[in-house]
């Protein structure tokens, strides 16, 4: 992905979330999640919470944004889910409070734009949509006409679409086998943690898509080096 398209600000709220019953422990577990996920895939800003049901990070790279939203949603427990709005743009340190930088610019606004879009496609007909990308307007100048942005947004948007779909129609074991290969382990290994054949997991990553998301996943990660 090209450089034009960083530095990436990220938005994550809580997906219907008036429906979870222990706000406290929901709070507890996000922060578990989210915890892996800094581990896993570091940002330039830590995923942290903000306020109310929001999370917010910023990712050097498109690549690094794309692998620690996986990696989030596919540590989440089956219970609870999240929205990603993914900005492009600037970002601005406009002050300082007692939890950090107080920042602004472009990035967060395209990244606002994002997840409200995310969200009203959650609520339509594409029930299964939980990720969304903006680029902001003038970003890279003459380096990056409109066109050329709408087509590069809306191929990041593609990809999104066809993530969330195939993550939505994975069980609960898919999604830790293939949690399992993003982070790098055998096959043979997953098997014994689940307790089937190793041809059982090599079926299941093939028939479920998680395959093709994982060579998704390895291009995209790939342009990020």
């Amino acid at each position: 992905m090209s450089d034009l398209f960083s530095p990436v600000a990220v938005i994550i709220d809580i997906s219907r979330s008036r429906t979870h019953p222990d706000r406290e422990l929901l709070q507890r577990e996000l922060n578990g999640v989210f915890a892996k996920v800094n581990e896993l895939q570091p940002g330039v800003q830590r995923i942290e919470p903000t306020v109310g049901d929001e999370f917010q990070a910023v990712y050097g790279h498109l690549g690094h944004a794309f692998r620690a939203t996986l990696l989030a949603r596919l540590f989440l427990p089956e219970q609870i889910d999240c929205r990603f709005g993914l900005g492009s743009g600037e970002i601005k340190i406009v002050g300082h409070s007692v939890v950090g930088a107080v920042q602004d610019g472009s990035a967060w606004w395209s990244a606002r734009e994002a997840i409200n879009e995310a969200r009203k496609r959650e609520y339509s007909k594409l029930g299964f949509v939980r990720t969304w990308f903006r680029v902001a307007e003038g970003l890279g100048g003459a380096a990056l006409e409109s066109s050329d942005r709408a087509i590069g947004e809306a191929a990041v948007n593609a990809y999104l679409l066809t993530r969330d779909h195939i993550i939505n129609t994975m069980s609960t074991r898919t999604r830790r086998l293939f949690r399992g290969q993003l982070l790098g382990e055998t096959q043979q290994s997953l098997a014994r943690e689940e307790g089937i054949t190793q041809s059982a997991v090599s079926q299941n990553l093939a028939k479920s898509g998680a395959n093709a998301l994982f060579a998704s996943e390895l291009l995209l990660l790939g342009s990020a080096q």
